[in-house]
């Protein structure tokens, strides 16, 4: 009788672990297809991005398109290249054909230079976001003052207006400091947009670290600033990252506010002069897809080279306990 039951027993444990290893293999299988689908969404205009700018402009508009080039080419990167050194007039425009490649926009000499001044402007971004945002987010995060809290949500208030809200204030404001059409001008608005949600940002990971390590920096003599720099900071890397890619990222991109303070090709940031490419007398989408690949190559390299901190790092502050 015991025999029996026991093998009954064994049965319903096989049974049993069977079913939970089809349920798993089940939802494994479901989230690799749902992952599948999301990716293809996402990276689809970015494949095709890539994968246009290396076809011609017949190859693009051809019927039944075709997502990989049939005969692959780098002449509309050699055009971007080449731009400055050609003459670009109102009969040459009128003339070409984009369909041959043999048709550049007239502002299209103006595409590196611009590169360089969101670069600048990018990096100028960072590094101010960092030096004012490390000091103030330690000081709200570690330092007990009357009024803590209400800093800490009125900074990430503000963040709250759409950007459209501020153009005007932020027009009158950079016109009256005579700073109109200069990379200058970039720098001050997009400090004003990231500055609050990098300190946010910092704030939330200074307050998860433990107070006993300011407490024992403090006995054994450091300084405020000393605490900071020699104790809080390596610990606080990935952090750090989360703000430098945010900061790049809102200043690369960032489109509206340059459209606004910029009027010349010497200030005018990468996203005006692709943008200039449509408004000519016909659109070339290879050279613009070009120009769009180009574009994306600084926030990739920066996403590769610190790619191990950027889930920790974008996560700061999210469980607090």
């Amino acid at each position: 009788m015991r025999g029996g039951a026991s093998a009954h027993v064994r049965a319903d444990v096989r049974h049993y672990r069977t079913r939970s290893r089809l349920a798993r293999s089940a939802r494994g299988l479901l989230l690799a297809a749902a992952s599948i689908l999301f990716l293809a969404y996402v990276l689809a205009p970015v494949a095709w991005l890539l994968s246009s700018s290396f076809q011609t402009e017949r190859e693009i508009v051809s019927k039944p398109p075709h997502f990989l080039p049939h005969e692959p080419t780098l002449q509309n990167f050699r055009a971007i290249f080449a731009a400055r050194d050609r003459r670009v007039t109102y009969e040459t425009r009128r003339a070409a054909d984009p369909a041959t490649g043999g048709y550049i926009p007239s502002t299209a000499s103006n595409l590196l230079p611009a590169a360089a001044n969101s670069l600048i402007v990018a990096c100028a971004v960072v590094l101010l976001n960092l030096i004012v945002g490390i000091p103030a987010a330690y000081a709200m995060a570690k330092i007990r003052f009357r009024g803590r809290q209400a800093s800490i949500y009125g900074i990430l208030a503000t963040r709250v207006i759409p950007d459209i809200a501020l153009v005007v204030p932020f027009f009158l404001f950079i016109r009256n400091l005579g700073l109109l059409d200069s990379l200058s001008s970039l720098i001050i608005t997009y400090l004003a947009v990231t500055v609050p949600f990098s300190v946010f940002i910092l704030v939330t990971y200074f307050e998860q670290l433990p107070d006993e390590l300011d407490k024992a920096a403090r006995v054994d003599g450091c300084s405020r600033w000393q605490t900071l720099t020699r104790v809080y900071l390596p610990l606080a890397l990935p952090a750090l990252v989360a703000v430098v890619l945010f900061a790049f990222l809102a200043s690369w991109n960032e489109f509206l506010l340059a459209l606004m303070f910029t009027q010349t090709p010497k200030s005018q940031t990468l996203p005006i002069i692709v943008a200039s490419f449509t408004s000519d007398f016909t659109i070339s989408f290879s050279f613009i897809n070009a120009a769009g690949a180009l574009a994306i190559v600084p926030p990739v390299i920066l996403a590769v080279a610190f790619e191990r901190y950027i889930v920790s790092g974008l996560t700061a502050g999210a469980v607090k306990g």
